[in-house]
């Protein structure tokens, strides 16, 4: 796995910040100066590419294709993937990603500036369409396996895995990297920002994010870049690859109502079709990765969901956007590597700033600290505009099947 996030650029960093309960996200005084109503925002780190990557290769990323090739290049670390390995095999690679919306912005910029197309150079045609993450990898990395990219709002990141495992489950692909990506710029989320999505407790941006909380006033925009190396168990075990956790699950449903309107019948598709893949019921789960954002409407609809499936189960439930804010396009990624960061170390990380249960909230088993626990199976929740699900089941290898 690798992680590129307000809560840390590699996985170590990220694990000390769900144990702690820190939260990553701060204010951008530059949104309040573009016309933001709020400046909340998650605190990326920009990575320096010069030295690791030849600028040929640069000129083609976006800010969050740089997030990207560092995740994935922390993942390819960790899985003993090196050039040598990419240019003799077969390595596919999808991910989420559904805006880029600065060098759209710059480029319509520059051509209102001096009217002539060819100011722009050759960089903003790669950096500016949605496919811009797997387009540029797939030739940095020079991989030779499916390539394409998941549009689907906030779960775009979550149905980029799912996808990556169904082809691996038909024989079609070995080994497929998956992830999601998010620019954090403020171009990206004026839109979102229009609609009065956004928290207005700038007085104290650590607590910002209250999913589930009877006070919560909207999500805080944050982003950054996670990605998984999906494989094949036997191609693994072959090449003696270090085996995290094992994909068993995933369930996908559309609300089948309005563009921005959550549903509990909706999510619940979802989480049904993932478990009843995983072949496990509600009580064998451990821990649930929320989608929750903090959003009135959205947390109501899960909570509700999550009471009718889940209740009287010993399942700890938190949402890990109240660290990191609403990761968009990447969370259902980056929330994979949160939950099996804590499947690793044994914890449950928490829902941090849970002060005040409303009426739904209340009956849910929430995890509003730390807690030491052993995690063997996970589900993960994510959902989206236009009322797309995406749900993953995860589950611990046992230890006999993984020497």
């Amino acid at each position: 796995m690798g992680i590129w996030s307000c809560l840390g650029t590699n996985k170590a960093a990220v694990t000390a910040s769900l144990r702690e309960g820190r939260s990553g996200i701060g204010i951008e005084k530059e949104r309040l100066e573009y016309g933001y109503q709020s400046a909340l925002t998650g605190i990326v780190e920009r990575p320096n590419l010069k030295g690791l990557l030849h600028r040929r290769l640069r000129i083609g990323l976006p800010e969050e294709g740089e997030y990207a090739f560092m995740a994935s290049r922390e993942a390819f670390g960790q899985a003993g993937i090196d050039e040598a390995f990419l240019d003799a095999n077969e390595v596919g690679i999808i991910f989420g990603n559904d805006s880029s919306a600065r060098p759209v912005i710059e480029a319509a910029n520059i051509k209102a500036e001096k009217h002539d197309t060819q100011m722009l150079g050759s960089g903003y045609i790669f950096q500016s369409m949605n496919s811009t993450v797997n387009m540029n990898l797939s030739s940095i990395f020079r991989m030779k396996g499916v390539n394409f990219s998941v549009s689907a709002a906030c779960a775009s990141g979550s149905h980029s895995i799912g996808l990556g495992y169904l082809l691996i489950k038909q024989g079609l692909q070995d080994r497929v990297l998956c992830g999601g990506a998010q620019e954090v710029n403020y171009y990206s989320m004026a839109t979102f920002d229009a609609l009065g999505a956004f928290s207005m407790r700038m007085d104290d941006p650590a607590k910002a994010s209250r999913p589930f909380d009877r006070d919560r006033d909207g999500l805080i925009p944050s982003g950054g870049a996670a990605a998984v190396m999906l494989e094949d168990y036997e191609s693994a075990v072959r090449r003696g690859a270090p085996i995290l956790a094992e994909i068993t699950g995933y369930g996908f449903s559309s609300n089948g109502g309005g563009i921005s309107q959550p549903s509990d019948d909706g999510s619940m598709t979802a989480m049904s079709r993932a478990m009843k893949m995983a072949g496990i019921q509600a009580d064998d789960i451990d821990y649930i990765n929320a989608h929750a954002t903090s959003t009135p409407q959205g947390d109501m609809f899960e909570a509700i969901a999550l009471d009718r499936m889940f209740a009287n189960s010993h399942a700890w439930i938190s949402s890990t956007k109240s660290m990191t804010g609403h990761e968009c396009w990447m969370a259902g990624a980056s929330e994979i590597v949160y939950s099996v960061l804590m499947m690793q170390h044994d914890f449950v990380a928490p829902n941090i700033n849970f002060e005040n249960p409303d009426e739904h909230s209340a009956h849910l088993h929430l995890a509003t600290e730390m807690k030491e626990c052993r995690l063997d199976t996970i589900l993960s929740n994510s959902f989206g505009f236009g009322g797309t699900n995406s749900a993953l089941v995860i589950q611990k290898v046992k230890e006999s099947i993984n020497k």
